[in-house]
Parts: structure tokens; sequence; C-alpha cells
């Protein structure tokens, strides 16, 4: 059998799948936050997070939506350290009390770990986790193997693949 490069074990989510799963995690979330369960707002972790965090903040009628950029790694240097390159409003986030931050997956945990050290209240949501960075997450819908590729419908295009055993 032919050996597969890691990128080929990947998990294709559709624009229908990233709409339930996020759905899902909105329903896991209702009624669970700090004032009378509901949320002070929603931020999201840019750029994956955008997609999922809109969706939760409609579900959940959070108008409250702001964003915070973190650059955890380059394709050249995938060991460079996280850094946020746009913060959140800070008389909104305070210490994160109240405030749900939510991401599409949180891998190896570097981007949350840096968010949670500036947010430590906030309770944290990943559409997807693997392992090595679920530990960080408050909540998620579905667990993938760390070495399993996610291909958000935002990375991809429609384009024709070779069947797995060969030509047509």
């Amino acid at each position: 059998m032919k050996e597969r490069l890691p990128h080929e074990k990947g998990f294709h989510v559709s624009w229908d799948q990233i709409h339930r799963d996020a759905r899902a995690l909105a329903w896991r979330l209702d009624g669970h936050g700090p004032q009378d369960g509901g949320w002070r707002a929603v931020v999201a972790i840019t750029r994956g997070g955008l997609v999922p965090a809109m969706i939760v903040a409609r579900e959940l009628d959070i108008r409250v939506v702001d964003t915070i950029s973190v650059r955890s790694y380059s394709h050249q240097d995938r060991a460079a350290q996280a850094i946020v390159t746009k913060s959140p409003q800070a008389e909104l986030m305070r210490d994160g009390d109240g405030i749900l931050i939510v991401d599409d997956l949180v891998d190896t945990g570097k981007t949350l770990e840096l968010v949670r050290s500036l947010y430590p209240k906030a309770h944290f949501a990943t559409v997807y986790a693997k392992p090595q960075g679920k530990p960080l997450v408050s909540s998620y819908i579905t667990e993938v193997s760390q070495d399993t590729w996610i291909f958000f419908p935002w990375d991809m295009a429609l384009q024709y693949v070779e069947p797995f055993r060969g030509k047509d």
C-alpha cells in the first residue's frame, strides 16, 4: 500500500458542515455564560474563528462581536513565537469575564495559550480540537487526531481529484 503524506490524512469540512458544527457549538454554550447564562460579547480569533464566531453570535443573539488577531506561525518558521497583531477593545475585555472567545480549531494550543494568558476568565470555544491543544479549550464539538489536517471551505477551491486507487 502506498505511504500517505501527512497532508493526505485530511478532514474536509464543507460550508454546510461548518455551519452545522458552529450551531452545535452555540447550542452547547447556550445558557452557560456567567451573566444569567448569557455572554457579554463574542471575540473571534482571526482569521479562522470569524465564521464560527458569527454563527455562534447569531444563534445566541449576542450583538457585541470583536476580534483578536494572532500570528502563531508562518509557513517558513512553524516554531515562531505567537504574537497578537490586533487586540479587541480593552474596555470590553478586562480579564475576559463574560467573554466567549471562538476559533475554528485548536491544534497545538499555542494561539489559545497566548490569548488565555491575556484573558484568563474568558470561555474558550472551538469547533474542532486536536489532543495537544484540547486542554486549553473550555468547549468544543469534534475531536480529530493530531496528525489530521483540516481543510476548511474558505481555504479550498473545487477541482478534480484522482481516485484513491489510481486513474479513472
